[in-house]
């Protein structure tokens, strides 16, 4: 290894820390020497030990739990991560209507803390009620055991202190993965008989019907105190908003750059926003600004400052495009089954997954801005008909309807929640 990349390493490392903080950081150290040769070899057997079925806990009665209880098992906190977004924006509604839910961190982390995830959480995203736990054997009984990746849906199918099993599903996890083990392992906790609760119908749709599963579909928003257009500071400088990825293939950065080339040589002068990952180890050949991973209350200004946004996905929808909507910037994504439960031709412009086809819809929309401002009005009007609170009052219902679809009578469907 030579000076040059001991030193581009050294910068990452360090823009990490600075990201994630200084407990993250020795995490992610201790991660990389463990699996260095001169340090240990590669030991899949208890790396991948949590597959196996192994009991953890004490089994329990419907009587024998508090009512309204919720274990959310979920991977370890990651600043910027839209997937804890959600689950600690669903645990805060289930909060507000009388549940009391737990944090459990799933897998083994010798000198992790529940006090420190959550700090990790208060810090990063916002303050919770719930108690934080690290491993599944340190996790109380509830009422309700809720699953979020595919790692976590074996400690929660190996959990036996709860009564009932659900799974929170926000992307087809088995395509994170070339087609071999870790593919296999994720699609299986699809058939462990878990309730789902799905972001979006195209995953509700997709799990009842190739798994069997009983789902719950829930739907995106945005928060209404954050994203909303911003003045416009230079509004004659052509600028593009790319939601960069290098490290989730299913986000597609490779072409979304030949894209942005593209665009960016048809239109000299065009400037691309990249945020969503530290590009500084990428040759990027066109005009652009690298925002890396952004603070949220920081990502309002950056959109309202793009005329267009490109927002590629290769699996379930993210976030980004109800948010970039709310603040009134025309999206233009690809078109698939994963995308079009929510985008549609009239408020985005969808294209297929072609360099030809997305730099002519980029171009189109930064030389046309009667088009641009039609999808711009349209995609704000999408966006204020949706509402989290609406969609945190139906995992609230769904939740309560468990005791019912199962036959138990529980406390859990007597006791008032305040809510519809």
């Amino acid at each position: 290894m030579n000076i040059h990349t001991l030193a581009r390493r050294a910068r990452t490392a360090i823009r990490y820390g600075r990201d994630n903080g200084p407990v993250a950081l020795l995490r992610l150290v201790k991660q990389v020497l463990l699996k260095q040769p001169m340090f240990a070899k590669a030991d899949i057997v208890s790396g991948y030990g949590f597959v196996r079925e192994q009991q953890i806990g004490e089994p329990i009665g419907s009587q024998g739990v508090k009512a309204q209880t919720v274990n959310w098992f979920i991977p370890p906190v990651g600043r910027g991560s839209g997937g804890h977004l959600n689950i600690f924006r669903f645990v805060r509604f289930l909060e507000q209507q009388g549940f009391e839910c737990r944090i459990v961190v799933s897998g083994d982390f010798p000198g992790l803390t529940g006090e420190t995830v959550e700090s990790e959480i208060r810090s990063w995203f916002f303050p919770l009620k719930a108690r934080a736990y690290v491993g599944s054997k340190n996790a109380p009984p509830a009422h309700i055991t809720i699953a979020t990746a595919w790692q976590t849906a074996y400690d929660v199918r190996n959990f036996r202190s709860t009564i009932h099993k659900c799974y929170f599903v926000q992307d087809f996890e088995p395509w994170f993965y070339a087609s071999g083990s870790a593919a296999s392992f994720a699609e299986e906790t699809y058939r462990f008989g878990f309730v789902g609760i799905t972001a979006g119908n195209w995953l509700a749709d997709m799990l009842s019907r190739e798994y069997g599963m009983a789902t719950h579909a829930l739907s995106f928003s945005y928060d209404r105190e954050l994203y909303r257009p911003l003045p416009r500071k230079d509004p004659e400088k052509r600028r593009v908003f790319f939601y960069a990825r290098p490290n989730t293939p299913r986000r597609s950065f490779e072409l979304g750059m030949l894209v942005l080339d593209e665009v960016a040589r048809r239109l000299p002068g065009t400037t691309v926003a990249f945020a969503g990952a530290d590009l500084s180890n990428f040759v990027i050949p066109f005009d652009h600004t690298d925002h890396g991973i952004m603070d949220l209350n920081q990502l309002p200004e950056l959109y309202s400052q793009c005329d267009v946004a490109l927002v590629l996905s290769f699996s379930n929808l993210s976030l980004l495009p109800l948010e970039l909507m709310a603040c009134g910037v025309p999206v233009v994504s690809n078109r698939a089954p994963y995308t079009e439960w929510l985008l549609t031709d009239e408020n985005s412009r969808l294209e297929a997954p072609t360099l030809p086809a997305l730099a002519n819809a980029i171009c189109h929309l930064l030389t046309h801005p009667a088009e641009a401002e039609k999808l711009r009005q349209a995609g704000m009007a999408t966006a204020q008909g949706t509402d989290w609170e609406v969609e945190g009052r139906k995992l609230g219902a769904a939740l309560r309807s468990l005791d019912a679809d199962a036959g138990l009578a529980s406390p859990l469907s007597q006791q008032p929640t305040g809510t519809p």
